[in-house]
């Protein structure tokens, strides 16, 4: 897909629009890649599904599924589409630093 600028560092982006280096990511770049999918401000409840993304991830090798986080990270699937709206998973994974889960089409 290219690359976009966060902070004065040029970032990498594969061909679904997520960090191709995921060591780039940090916590900075969280919140400017949320500002690009409309999240203004990554509250305490964002916090929760990304950090149980990038576990779950560094666990298993892939982000888990929607069923899996709504079931085990704390946040319900309400919620879930409430902080991150169209497109839930794909975009939580994206602010994440991760790769578009397998199971996301």
């Amino acid at each position: 897909m290219g690359s976009i600028e966060f902070l004065g560092k040029q970032l990498e982006l594969d061909a679904d629009g997520n960090l191709k280096n995921m060591t780039d990511w940090n916590e900075e770049i969280a919140i400017e890649l949320a500002k690009v999918e409309g999240i203004e401000k990554l509250t305490e409840r964002h916090w929760m599904v990304i950090n149980f993304m990038r576990k779950e991830f560094e666990d298993k090798g892939d982000a888990p599924s929607i069923r899996k986080l709504t079931k085990e990270s704390g946040v319900n699937t309400k919620e879930f589409y409430q902080l991150f709206p169209k497109g839930p998973v794909k975009k939580a994974a994206r602010i994440a630093g991760l790769p578009k889960p397998k199971g996301c089409i």
